[in-house]
């Protein structure tokens, strides 16, 4: 359903891991307030479906193949997209993965797959994106982050570490990049109803159900209601905003 807000008409979005989840959601709500929106993903059959389903609702998008782990692989991502639907303007690095484990279980191999997809993979497309934006002389980057990256969570050492260098290098990015009129924020999410949480859950019901006690809203967070933050940061609503970190997370973590 369309929102009415065209605040975004015109400007020029990659949002990465894309093809579904808040990923998905993030791209559509983009799409719906007028941006043209590269579903950048390694599923691309199901980038295809994604983007396919945004025109058909009006909207602008095109899958475009990216793995984030790869820095050449966001290189060419970028080249395509500012090719085929113009400068680039906006960057969200949503992009993750994660496996549900205690650390001392864990393996090296684990966590480098982890490590590579969720802090690396962001690395490589800023790297990509950013002299773009200097050239263009303004752009917004907003890096998908976690709740487990600011208070911790259990089973997820290495994710929540990957998620907590998120804020950090963006703290910093957003403090070098001021001058280039490039604003950097941070949006973290609490437990969400993605595939990635029902595959890290399967046969913990009562660990679910108890996540769902602790939230003050009493539910799990949807994909969508991360996207209305996203899009916030987004757009021109968000231009004296740089360097920060909102939690959409149903009330579970107050961290000021």
């Amino acid at each position: 359903m369309a929102s009415g807000i065209t605040r975004l008409k015109g400007r020029v979005a990659i949002v990465t891991g894309a093809a579904q989840g808040i990923g998905r959601a993030i791209a559509t709500r983009l799409a719906d307030e007028g941006a043209k929106v590269a579903i950048a993903d390694i599923q691309d059959a199901v980038a295809a479906k994604t983007a396919d389903e945004i025109k058909a609702a009006g909207g602008e998008a095109r899958a475009v193949r990216l793995d984030v782990t790869s820095l050449d692989s966001a290189m060419a991502a970028v080249e395509t997209v500012e090719r085929e639907l113009g400068p680039l303007d906006i960057l969200v690095n949503n992009a993750g993965w994660d496996k549900l484990e205690p650390f001392i279980e864990s393996t090296p191999e684990t966590w480098d797959r982890i490590i590579a997809i969720n802090y690396r993979g962001i690395l490589n497309c800023c790297k990509a994106a950013i002299p773009r934006m200097q050239a263009h002389g303004h752009g917004k980057i907003v890096s998908i982050s976690s709740d487990a990256g600011r208070v911790g969570s259990l089973g997820e050492a290495v994710y929540a570490g990957c998620k907590g260098a998120i804020i950090a290098f963006s703290k910093t990015l957003a403090r070098e990049l001021a001058r280039n009129n490039i604003n950097v924020n941070v949006v973290c999410p609490g437990p969400t109803e993605t595939a990635l949480l029902q595959s890290a859950m399967a046969g913990r019901e009562k660990v679910l159900d108890a996540m769902k006690r602790g939230i003050p809203l009493r539910r799990l967070g949807k994909p969508e209601d991360l996207a209305g933050a996203v899009a916030f940061f987004a757009s021109p609503d968000s231009d004296y905003a740089t360097g920060q970190v909102i939690s959409i997370s149903g009330g579970l973590t107050m961290v000021g």
